[in-house]
């Protein structure tokens, strides 16, 4: 915990917070992007700290939630093919489809199997080559470069029973569909640290000149946060809109270079659906033509299949900043982990899993408390 720690000073934290306190004179609405700033915000109480001027509403940068419904349902159909072995990431699992989740396809026979890397998925392929080895491939930049890489290494190796269900969506269009919406509030965004760490932030800079929105490309833990909300605060209240770097540590303006001409060369950017939100154009990747043979949609034929979602869920408007996890009436009593209506409710990087995980608790208390008053 010893590099950790430091990031999680309560003193450091508080001074952070003073200085935020001391810099802001009017009211001003941030979004953080990412799923695990969310969780971190929440599981910490970030916004907690904050002068009520300041207020986070939380981004579309949960890449599981963002997987549109048909892609799920897509993942369902494949997986319960008897010579099919389903490889994913174990946060997918529990995400709902149409009728049931990929654990639903594993208790009833299918050979679903979580791995902690696409090229887990490449060398099972090698060892069953009687099987078609099919892998997930969800993600913002940040999962790119390994998953492009399993496609890759499949290439060289001429194998024939590797293919990828790919959803992998990009940044940069997402937060252009939120500031030219009519209807947007967010003045300043906090930027995913792990995302520009791949692909650095020369590509914020036209949206933060365009909008007149600061950006500040930040980390994850406490510290990191707070700075980068000081830094973002400091820029709204003296008229500046620029990207600025708080995770220098891990960030360089250039991003990987190498990581990004592996992604070009095994992917193309496409229009791409995000589940609660519609059809974003160029704002994902898919398979060049090169590497098409490895194209999972393609190969199982469910290209075309479409799916509604549950009207009931309002993640959409959640991961739009419009609203938060607790403005949802089906919120933690018809839509729970156990029985979720939407992704958010169930992914790791989830905003509704995180206020349900870490405030949930703190309000039935709040209530059985009165009800004691009371009683």
């Amino acid at each position: 915990m010893k590099y950790v720690e430091e990031y999680r000073d309560p003193v450091a934290a508080q001074q952070f917070a003073d200085a935020i306190k001391n810099t802001v004179t009017r009211p001003w609405k941030l979004m953080e992007i990412c799923g695990g700033q969310t969780h971190s915000i929440v599981k910490y109480g970030i916004d907690e700290l904050l002068p009520k001027e300041v207020e986070l509403v939380h981004g579309p940068g949960c890449p599981v939630c963002v997987t549109p419904l048909e892609l799920i349902d897509k993942a369902l159909q494949i997986a319960a093919q008897p010579d099919v072995i389903f490889c994913s990431f174990g946060d997918m699992l529990r995400v709902p489809g149409s009728a049931g989740d990929l654990f639903r396809v594993k208790a009833s026979g299918g050979d679903v199997r979580i791995v902690y890397s696409p090229t887990d998925a490449v060398q099972i392929a090698i060892q069953n080559p009687d099987k078609q080895v099919v892998f997930f491939a969800v993600g913002f930049e940040t999962t790119a470069p390994a998953n492009a890489m399993s496609v890759f290494l499949a290439k060289q190796m001429g194998l024939k029973n590797y293919s990828v269900l790919v959803s992998h969506v990009l940044v940069p269009p997402a937060m252009e569909v939120i500031l030219g919406s009519p209807d947007n509030l967010v003045q300043g965004f906090l930027a995913a640290g792990h995302v520009c760490t791949v692909m650095g932030y020369e590509e914020y800079e036209p949206i933060a000149k365009k909008y007149k929105v600061p950006i500040v490309v930040t980390g994850f833990e406490p510290l990191d946060l707070l700075q980068g909300i000081y830094m973002c605060v400091s820029q709204l209240e003296e008229g500046r809109y620029e990207v600025e770097n708080q995770y220098a540590r891990a960030v360089r303006k250039e991003g990987n270079v190498p990581a990004q001409q592996l992604v070009a060369t095994v992917f193309r950017v496409v229009h791409r659906k995000w589940r609660g939100i519609g059809e974003i154009a160029q704002s994902g990747l898919g398979l060049a033509p090169e590497f098409a043979e490895f194209d999972a949609e393609t190969r199982f034929g469910v290209s075309g299949y479409t799916a509604e979602e549950d009207p009931e869920c309002i993640s959409g408007l959640v991961m739009q900043g419009a609203k938060k996890p607790e403005d949802c009436t089906a919120y933690g009593h018809r839509c729970t982990p156990d029985h979720p209506l939407g992704a958010p409710m169930v992914s790791s990087e989830g905003a509704c899993a995180a206020y349900y995980r870490y405030r949930r608790l703190r309000s039935d208390d709040l209530v059985n408390v009165g009800s004691k008053t009371h009683g």
